[in-house]
């Protein structure tokens, strides 16, 4: 079954839902994990099955998905993102209060973990 969609499709409907904010995160491990598989998902349900010569039908595998969108995974757009807003920061006037809150550092420094029992 052939779909109508294009690889620009892909990024126009899946990236904006999926990234939405996607400037503050950290990025960790888990994270990007999850986010490939729900773009692999996705993408597989958008551009559905292969047909075989002998007539039946199997699933596209991650090489050929990465060739329908040329290669441009969600995490690398995460990224290109995420330096778009960092040379955004550095370009706006220092009386603004996301440069305000961008350069704040907290007066005291609290302890990591979970706080100590008090006895009462």
């Amino acid at each position: 079954m052939e779909s109508n969609f294009t690889p620009d499709c892909t990024g126009i409907l899946i990236r904006p839902i999926a990234t939405y904010t996607c400037e503050v995160w950290v990025l960790e491990e888990n994270i990007k994990n999850k986010l490939m598989v729900l773009e692999k998902k996705v993408l597989r349900k958008i551009f559905g099955t292969t047909k075989e010569r002998d007539s039946t039908c199997r699933i596209k595998t991650n090489d050929e998905l990465d060739e329908l969108v040329r290669h441009k995974n969600i995490i690398n757009h995460i990224k290109a993102q995420q330096i778009n807003w960092f040379g955004h920061l550095h370009r706006i006037p220092e009386d603004r209060m996301v440069e305000i809150v961008y350069k704040w550092k907290p007066m005291s420094i609290r302890t990591q973990g979970r706080p100590k029992k008090m006895v009462t």
